[in-house]
């Protein structure tokens, strides 16, 4: 029985035994294989890791080169920054400049025109005739004429003589004949306002004042007692000038006289 038993053993086994070193020869295979595709993947994992390392060597490098060109375009705009600085500085000094000579230019050209004024003839109408003055003589004739209207009349008297002494020549000097008369009168020198009213009508028998002037001689005729050389004077007056207002006046004053 042991021996049957035994031999059924050995048999089974005999059998057996092919089986096992075929599936041995598949295992190897397999293992071959899968060490095959284990090399595999391991040479593409390390091509991966080497393509992985170089690009994030290239990476590490163009980040390097792109940190030093941040910072030297950071240099370069503090640098653009200062400069802008100071050509704003530079522009404002100029602005500053500009409106100075502006200004300055300014003033020269009022002070240009204003002696341009000063020494440039002018032309004036004074007592219905326009002629050209220098103007000077405008504001010396003004000077005189405001003192008289204050009631200076010693004062005036001296400015109307100094300014036919300085201008004897100037269009003015019929008015300032006629002014320079009144101060006279105004300050009792009958004798020199017969003076200065005569050469009025002398010079200028055409002068808007002219009727005036005559009339005033005669004034001066009355204070100094000479009533016929009055008389005479008014009579000539309404003869030369009978539509004058001056006239109406002589006819009155000749109607007293009589």
């Amino acid at each position: 029985m042991r021996a049957t038993s035994l031999a059924r053993a050995l048999a089974v086994a005999a059998l057996l035994s092919p089986l096992a070193g075929q599936a041995q020869f598949f295992s190897d295979d397999e293992a071959r294989r899968a060490i095959l595709e284990l090399r595999q993947r391991m040479e593409v994992q390390r091509q991966f890791d080497e393509r992985l390392q170089g690009d994030l060597q290239r990476a590490t490098e163009e980040n390097a080169q792109l940190r030093r060109s941040i910072l030297e375009l950071n240099t370069q705009l503090d640098a653009l920054r200062g400069e802008l600085a100071r050509l704003r500085g530079t522009d404002e000094q100029l602005t500053r400049d500009v409106s100075d000579l502006q200004r300055r230019q300014k003033d020269v050209a009022v002070a240009v025109e204003e002696r341009l004024r000063r020494i440039e003839p002018i032309t004036v109408n004074v007592d219905g005739r326009e002629f050209v003055a220098d103007p000077n003589e405008q504001r010396e004739f003004e000077a005189a004429l405001a003192v008289f209207r204050r009631s200076d009349f010693a004062a005036s008297q001296n400015a109307f003589t100094e300014f036919l002494r300085r201008h004897p020549q100037s269009g003015y000097r019929p008015s300032a004949l006629f002014w320079l008369g009144n101060a006279q009168y105004a300050n009792r020198d009958y004798r020199g306002a017969l003076g200065s009213f005569r050469t009025l009508i002398q010079t200028a028998p055409d002068h808007s004042r002219a009727p005036e002037a005559v009339l005033s001689i005669a004034n001066c005729q009355i204070e100094l007692k000479e009533n016929a050389a009055a008389r005479r004077t008014l009579e000539d007056l309404v003869k030369a000038y009978p539509q004058s207002e001056a006239a109406l006046a002589a006819r009155e004053r000749l109607a007293r006289l009589r």
